[in-house]
């Protein structure tokens, strides 16, 4: 069934009616030239510009890029609040294998697109894109963050979001186990690239016994030349949330890792990973708790190169922006305090922070 423009009419009803809905604006782009084809979603600007990156993945349908912009630009409204930033959010996604379809022709195209929405949105780096991308974009929209040092940018968010988990792993274990402390304890990281393979680096540093995987066989081998000694690796990652021992399991790649198949048969007692909407449908947060498994939700702890590239927009600071994402260790104790207190699992207790801060900024704005 399709509405009067041809798209999925369950796509509208998500985007007006559902409770994953409720943003503000959703746009469609095309640049038939390039071929160019993109969904930019707003989700909220309640406590300011919508700040988030840009996705570049091959779509199986129109309807399933929309669904994920959706998705992700409401998850960014969460994140960028509880990361006490003064950014609503937003989230971008454009259609294409990235390795082959990705030309300098189509980021300059994508960065008028962005620069027509006047600064409502504020772009950077995630799945797909780069540096070197943000450096094209930003050549046509100045609302373009996540760029080179040499081109004015910070570089790299990837640094501060492992940064970040890393920090939320620590606080879990003080809430679980009473010391934060990681020395001893097995980690199981699913996806070493971008963020994983810095997180694996501050494990190490601190002693912990790592176990990975990841789904590109080269990314596994430069890990285990890097740490020949405390680091081994599986298959996949259905073998790893089966490790026995497994301490935290830090989900690190796409999102949907905890599922009705992973939760029944995961061995670790905490979740702490950088991927975002981890969680597949409603309810899986109570599952993990009916199993006695601590989740830190991924928005609060992968907030790390959110932090960054926004600090960006004012002139980036590296020594001020690790301080702010050190505060994640602080807000997921907050979290997990406030979960025990209202009798609800870490997932709701964090959403209800969030959206308590947004609502106070919209009464806000309303009376003035």
């Amino acid at each position: 069934m399709t509405d009067v423009t041809g798209a999925p009419a369950d796509v509208l009803h998500t985007l007006f009616h559902s409770d994953q809905g409720g943003h503000e604006q959703v746009v469609l782009c095309q640049d038939r030239a390039s071929g160019l084809k993109a969904v930019i979603a707003i989700h909220s600007t309640a406590l300011g510009p919508a700040l988030g990156g840009t996705r570049f993945y091959p779509y199986a349908t129109e309807a399933e890029a929309v669904a994920d912009a959706l998705n992700l630009a409401r998850g960014m409204s969460y994140k960028n609040a509880m990361a006490g930033l003064d950014h609503g959010g937003g989230k971008a996604v454009i259609i294409g294998h990235p390795e082959r379809d990705k030309t300098e022709e189509l980021l300059l195209a994508y960065g008028r697109m962005v620069a027509s929405l006047g600064g409502r949105y504020v772009t950077a780096c995630d799945v797909g894109t780069y540096v070197a991308d943000m450096d094209v974009v930003a050549r046509e929209c100045r609302w373009t963050t996540g760029r080179s040092p040499e081109n004015g940018g910070a570089g790299d968010s990837s640094v501060l979001t492992a940064f970040g988990v890393y920090q939320g792993m620590r606080a879990s274990a003080q809430h679980l186990w009473g010391d934060p402390s990681l020395r001893g304890r097995k980690v199981g990281i699913a996806g070493v690239g971008k963020v994983g393979h810095h997180l694996v680096k501050h494990l190490r540093d601190e002693g912990a016994e790592v176990v990975i995987t990841d789904v590109r066989v080269d990314a596994v081998q430069r890990i285990l030349e890097q740490y020949p000694a405390g680091v081994t690796a599986v298959a996949t990652t259905e073998d790893l949330i089966r490790v026995d021992g497994l301490d935290i399991y830090a989900p690190c790649a796409l999102g949907g890792a905890l599922n009705d198949d992973s939760v029944p048969v995961l061995t670790a007692r905490v979740v702490c990973g950088a991927a975002n909407n981890q969680l597949a449908h409603p309810g899986v947060e109570k599952d993990l708790a009916d199993r006695g498994i601590l989740y830190a939700p991924d928005y609060v702890v992968n907030a790390g190169g959110v932090i960054q590239v926004a600090d960006e927009l004012n002139g980036f600071d590296f020594d001020r922006c690790r301080a702010k994402a050190a505060r994640i260790f602080d807000t997921t104790l907050a979290i997990f305090a406030r979960a025990k207190e209202d009798g609800i699992p870490p997932a709701a207790a964090a959403d209800r922070i969030a959206e308590q801060r947004m609502a106070d900024a919209r009464a806000t704005r309303v009376a003035h």
